[in-house]
């Protein structure tokens, strides 16, 4: 059986801590490669995507429109009708991978978290997730972990750099630059960007 994956995904004006370095254009579309880049690590990986969107988003996978809540309450909507494992993944993981993420659906135990950067939460996997809610944005790793524990579920951290690494900021293209192979690093090369070393560090530059 193929468990679901859900995938938040925001169609419109994301990503805008990159709006110095793309226009709400460019933003739409790497956003979207990214997208593309996760769904076909979660199919590798033997996952059925199903996209948590903002809003109408015409694609050909399932998708669950985000009307009158937010995304806690979408997921959490979800997750009681689900009689599967589920997985949780973010749409900003374009390092993800196959082997990323069977090993976050190995884990033995109830339950698998790969924290992200800053206290934030990228990979979730219930196996019962009727017993598990979630609580999205802030400390939110810490806050699924304790709600994780009230459920008396067991847990495993995972560390990943592919599923820890997700792009926010600019400097964050420089990972994508160095490991990426899908279709968002080619794209960021089709905008021109290329790493550059500069005082002993590395960055991104763009030629126009």
């Amino acid at each position: 059986m193929c468990p679901p994956a859900l995938i938040p995904y925001k169609p419109k004006n994301p990503k805008t801590r990159l709006s110095a370095i793309l226009s709400q254009e460019e933003r739409e579309q790497f956003a979207l490669a990214m997208l593309s880049d996760v769904k076909e690590a979660v199919k590798d990986a033997m996952c059925s995507p199903v996209l948590v969107c903002s809003e109408l988003f015409d694609s050909e996978d399932v998708q669950v429109t985000i009307t009158d809540t937010d995304l806690n309450g979408t997921l959490n909507g979800i997750l009681p009708e689900s009689v599967a494992e589920t997985l949780i993944i973010m749409a900003d993981l374009p390092l993800a991978n196959t082997e990323s993420i069977r090993r976050v659906l190995s884990t033995k135990m109830d339950m698998a978290i790969v924290p992200g950067r800053g206290g934030g939460t990228n990979v979730i996997f219930v196996k019962e997730p009727k017993r598990f809610h979630v609580d999205y944005y802030g400390a939110s790793f810490m806050k699924h972990m304790k709600i994780a524990e009230d459920a008396g579920l067991s847990c495993e951290v995972i560390d990943s750099f592919r599923l820890h690494t997700d792009i926010d900021e600019e400097e964050d293209l420089v990972e994508l630059l160095i490991h990426g192979s899908g279709k968002s690093r080619t794209y960021l090369e089709e905008l021109g960007f290329s790493l550059a070393a500069e005082n002993g560090r590395v960055g991104v530059v763009r030629k126009r």
